[in-house]
């Protein structure tokens, strides 16, 4: 069948139905969220086990189940690793993951498939483990793919079951309330996964520092918590910034920095009270510094910055020059301190950020956000989860709930990564569709989707650099040779979720190159 946006998608994935993608806005649910489970305790109940080992022993965790966990440390975690190795060792098998991400530091998890520990991954696959899937490594089931806030809702929902959650938490205490802000290894907030922790049948919190009662914030609460681990490290905060998360240095990249903080300035949202959303790559973190700088000269202070922390981002709630900070993550050290110091800087869950199933997303209440791509074409739709060469090397993340809730979304992008153009005639893959992209920002110039004349005449006016993005592709294509295109069998290797669960694309196996 073909959805909405023309994409051929199978009726059946798996095991899984598929109801194809209708329309960023198209459904609305009503009814009741699966029931938790029950989870009453004695009292005085003592929570704490020696060992991983004895947690999945306790949790009655076998073969077959599904196991979840949070990415908070990003490319630091030692916690998936830790506990895959432990179920190895116990002969488990045919284990279903359900991380909020994987990175290159769980490249182990390759060895864990190919050994029939893992036979299912449900969630972003950034790196190794993603290039593996896309050239032959063999799963029992397609991956699905799930923006943050779509994963939230997926497991209120039901969609997502999970059997046992585990946590892991720079600090808790011995009766399960846990935090990510403090401890000897703070990573940032938690709350990715306490939805995990309160729809999960067990919920295990591994920590490196069991600190006395009680621990707060609690994030995670002890009346979801059945068991607590202590080992010696669950993860180095060093490397939760990894170098996209650096501010660029290309003067490519500035300039299409320049020119997002131009368009902001122009759009008629930059106004007192005014809110965004930047992500956290090289141009975003460009485009957050100058966007300060304009809202200092024009003595402009915002309601709130949200999205990944940064050091960029709590540079200007220091200025004064932004009220809050809403905060689902944090992508920098400066962040983690920051969240434990200064009260307004806020954490919050997924489900306050953008639970499409809710009464109401953070993300609806953005002006606007600048946003990255692996490709984009000239139907405004934008791919992030796979590059030209058909390769599963990222995530959603955040960026379906920001692009569908801003009321401005910017797309910033190169026109060209090496020799490899990044506007094409249509993208690999579908991540986010058109209907919620405003403007594409390039060095080349600004491209305005057509929906939006309202933009168009307020940027014509300011006299910045407007374009129709197939003259921008055009020029570009110029300048190249053919690029090689990727040769995509039948089997399909994920399915990328739209935020109301919807199938908005698949990715499949890629068999080679023309």
């Amino acid at each position: 069948m073909k959805n909405a946006i023309g994409r051929e998608i199978p009726e059946r994935i798996g095991s899984r139905e598929i109801v194809g993608f209708q329309g960023a806005f198209a459904t609305l649910r009503e009814g009741r969220k699966v029931p938790r489970y029950q989870k009453g305790a004695p009292q005085n109940e003592d929570k704490v086990l020696p060992s991983i080992e004895a947690a999945i022993d306790a949790t009655g965790l076998s073969d077959g189940m599904t196991i979840s966990f949070h990415h908070s440390f990003r490319d630091g975690d030692l916690v998936i690793n830790q506990v895959l190795d432990a179920c190895a060792k116990k002969g488990l098998k045919d284990l279903r993951l359900l991380p909020t991400a994987l990175f290159p530091a769980h490249a182990g998890v390759i060895d864990h498939i190919k050994a029939g520990v893992v036979s299912r991954i449900d969630g972003s696959m950034n790196g190794p483990v993603g290039a593996f899937v896309s050239q032959g490594g063999k799963l029992s089931e397609p991956t699905v793919l799930r923006s943050h806030g779509g994963r939230w809702r997926a497991v209120e929902a039901g969609d997502a079951e999970i059997d046992v959650a585990f946590i892991s938490a720079p600090q808790a205490d011995a009766y399960g309330n846990a935090t990510g802000i403090k401890g000897k290894t703070p990573c940032g907030s938690i709350s990715f996964v306490a939805v995990d922790a309160q729809y999960a049948k067990k919920t295990v919190v591994v920590t490196s520092d069991l600190a006395p009662y009680p621990v707060h914030p609690m994030e995670i609460q002890q009346g979801w918590v059945d068991y607590v681990v202590v080992v010696d490290e669950i993860g180095d905060p060093e490397n939760i910034a990894s170098g996209t998360l650096r501010l660029t240095k290309s003067p490519t990249r500035l300039l299409i920095a320049r020119l997002t903080t131009d368009a902001v300035v122009h759009s008629g949202y930059f106004v007192d009270e005014f809110s965004f959303q930047g992500g956290a790559g090289g141009i975003s973190l460009a485009a957050t510094k100058y966007l300060g700088d304009e809202m200092e000269k024009a003595g402009i202070v915002g309601s709130f910055g949200m999205g990944g922390g940064t050091k960029m981002l709590v540079g200007l709630l220091q200025r004064g020059l932004i009220r809050t900070i809403l905060d689902g993550q944090a992508f920098d050290l400066d962040a983690v301190r920051s969240l434990r110091e200064n009260p307004a800087h806020v954490m919050i869950d997924p489900g306050l950020y953008a639970n499409y199933d809710s009464r109401g997303c953070a993300t609806y209440k953005l002006d606007t956000a600048f946003l990255g791509a692996t490709e984009v074409d000239l139907d405004f739709n934008v791919n992030v989860n796979t590059h030209s060469d058909g390769v599963l090397l990222h995530g959603i993340g955040g960026h379906q709930d920001v692009a569908a809730g801003a009321s401005m979304t910017m797309i910033t992008i190169p026109t060209l990564r090496g020799r490899i153009p990044v506007i094409v005639n249509s993208v690999t893959t579908v991540t986010t569709p058109g209907e919620v992209v405003d403007v594409i920002v390039t060095e080349r110039g600004l491209a305005v989707n057509p929906k939006r004349g309202d933009l168009k005449e307020r940027f014509l006016a300011a006299g910045l650099p407007i374009r129709e993005l197939a003259d921008i592709k055009a020029e570009v294509d110029e300048m190249i040779q053919p690029v090689r295109k990727p040769v995509f069998g039948d089997e399909i290797i994920a399915a990328i979720e739209w935020r109301d669960g919807t199938v908005i694309d698949v990715v499949r196996k890629v068999e080679g190159f023309e």
